[in-house]
């Protein structure tokens, strides 16, 4: 069995919204196993989803850029220690920068973009450092994504002034009709958080454990077996429009249509999304010390 820790308890706290005792107590049952606690709690009705985003956000900005055919789109992650520093404008320049030498030669890894020239005889790695030493604190270049369009065109939407970027691709022509409409969809991307683009992205693997979770809340409401199955037909129904990006209903549609029906006669083929600070771990000790009281307590 693994220690329950502050750290522990913290991290279930913040991926299922639970409180600090629902998340002690979920973990010592299930011998502090992360995935079998958030079940737990989703059983148990305490959490009703999942956050993304494992743990708090470290500070950065996305940046994005778009090559001049609308073929191709990237989002780039640039990471600070502040949001002191993630606000300064030379740091804002250095990251529309890295978009750009990105777009311009076609890169698709971090690695790639570290190696690539930002100016005779220095490379963006170099640069990187030298803006460090500058302003005082670490930075780093987190990752890249990009999306290339064969048959169709690409857009991109930045929120929160830079907190959160997002690429769609679509087919057609990329018009400025066609362009507003995807950055509309790359608006709702950005709002709705889908998990799939469609239903066969969503793996055999992921129904079944969405469909364990139902279950397992159906009978603990007492349903009788006959009709938990008829029910579960239509959550999972209900789980795709929730969680598949074409069968999510629109954001701003006043009809209630969903996304699949506001692109056409376009077709949403792919789209991606970065959150600053996705995944990455941020100290808060005096959160930490604050369920460390609870735990002992």
């Amino acid at each position: 069995m693994a220690e329950i820790t502050a750290s522990l308890v913290k991290e279930l706290r913040e991926r299922t919204g639970a409180g600090m005792m629902d998340c002690k107590k979920a973990l010592t049952e299930n011998g502090g196993d992360m995935d079998k606690a958030i079940d737990y709690l989703r059983e148990k009705g305490i959490a009703k989803a999942v956050k993304k985003a494992g743990r708090i956000a470290a500070e950065g900005l996305i940046f994005d850029a778009v090559s001049a055919d609308n073929k191709r789109a990237v989002l780039i992650e640039f990471n600070s220690e502040t949001d002191f520093v993630a606000k300064n404008v030379e740091f804002k320049d250095f990251g529309k920068k890295l978009a750009e030498i990105a777009i311009a030669n076609n890169v698709k890894t971090v690695e790639a973009l570290n190696e690539a020239e930002i100016e005779a005889g220095k490379t963006v790695a170099q640069a990187v450092t030298d803006l460090i030493a500058k302003i005082g604190e670490n930075m780093n270049i987190r990752r890249i994504h990009e999306t290339e369009s064969k048959d169709g065109f690409v857009a991109t939407y930045s929120h929160l002034g830079g907190k959160l970027g997002v690429i769609v691709e679509l087919t057609g022509e990329a018009t400025a009709e066609n362009i507003t409409k995807a950055r509309d969809i790359a608006m709702h991307v950005a709002a709705m958080d889908p998990r799939y683009l469609n239903e066969s992205q969503v793996t055999t693997a992921d129904l079944e454990h969405e469909k364990e979770i139902a279950r397992k809340q159906l009978e603990a409401e007492g349903k009788p077996a006959q009709i938990i199955e008829k029910i579960l037909v239509g959550k999972m129904n209900k789980f795709y429009e929730e969680n598949c990006l074409v069968d999510q209903i629109y954001v701003r549609a006043e009809n209630k249509e969903t996304v699949a029906k506001f692109a056409a006669p376009l077709t949403v083929v792919s789209f991606a999304r970065y959150k600053v600070g996705d995944g990455i771990e941020k100290k808060e000790e005096n959160f930490a010390e604050e369920v460390a009281a609870q735990i002992r307590g």
